[in-house]
């Protein structure tokens, strides 16, 4: 992998830079580039993270869509989800058919509730890329742009959106069944429905809550049950 900087990539250095000063992370993390032909970037390790992007991601995105990938990746860091994510990789390498049938019970248990878990984390990141680029819409945009696999400049964003808020009023209940059980297995929810997620965040009225700076700052105490209970 190479590693980013002034003098490689520097408009995506910059761009990591804005990103972390706009969430406020207590500090810059290193972030590689990495030779791979799916649209991707994660966020790994456990004591001082670090971002990987892979390469068609810079041939792909345009700047806004990028700076939105590295908002979503600061926000793994900022929210600490790095270490269980780590965590349920190593689960899912290990897989079931190599341990006992007795043991392998609880571990589908354990391996199913931190997909769900990592699935909700996604959508919080998501969240966190909006706050960063501060408009959903270029969010959703990087969305298609991630689920057809080519420049959004070739899609039609306000056709894409409208498929997001029909993602639930499938009328039959075998395919509903269907995609609840692909569902379940993935670490990413689908594209379309992230789509349907943000937006629906953003109607709540939560986003303009959070942009016109009315949340908990970190000097104050958080009612940790209470959001608990609320989540």
């Amino acid at each position: 992998s190479v590693k980013l900087g002034e003098d490689q990539l520097p408009e995506t250095w910059a761009d990591w830079n804005a990103v972390c000063a706009r969430l406020d992370l207590p500090e810059r993390y290193d972030v590689y580039l990495t030779q791979f032909p799916m649209t991707n970037a994660m966020a790994i390790g456990s004591g001082k993270p670090m971002v990987v992007i892979n390469s068609r991601c810079v041939d792909l995105f345009d700047e806004m869509e990028m700076r939105t990938v590295l908002g979503h990746e600061a926000g793994h860091i900022l929210s600490d989800h790095v270490l269980y994510r780590t965590a349920l990789m190593i689960l899912l390498r290990i897989g079931t058919s190599t341990v006992p049938f007795f043991a392998a019970i609880p571990l589908v248990a354990v391996r199913l509730a931190l997909l769900e878990w990592f699935r909700c984390a996604e959508l919080s990141c998501d969240r966190a890329a909006t706050l960063v680029n501060r408009d959903p819409l270029i969010t959703c945009r990087t969305m298609m742009v991630l689920a057809g696999g080519t420049s959004a400049r070739k899609l039609d964003l306000d056709a894409f959106i409208r498929q997001a808020g029909e993602y639930e009023e499938w009328d039959s209940g075998w395919d509903k069944l269907n995609r609840l059980t692909n569902e379940i297995q993935l670490t990413h929810s689908y594209p379309v429905r992230r789509v349907k997620e943000i937006m629906a965040w953003v109607q709540s009225g939560e986003y303009d809550r959070i942009v016109a700076g009315q949340y908990p700052t970190r000097d104050q105490q958080a009612d940790a049950r209470k959001e608990a209970a609320d989540a």
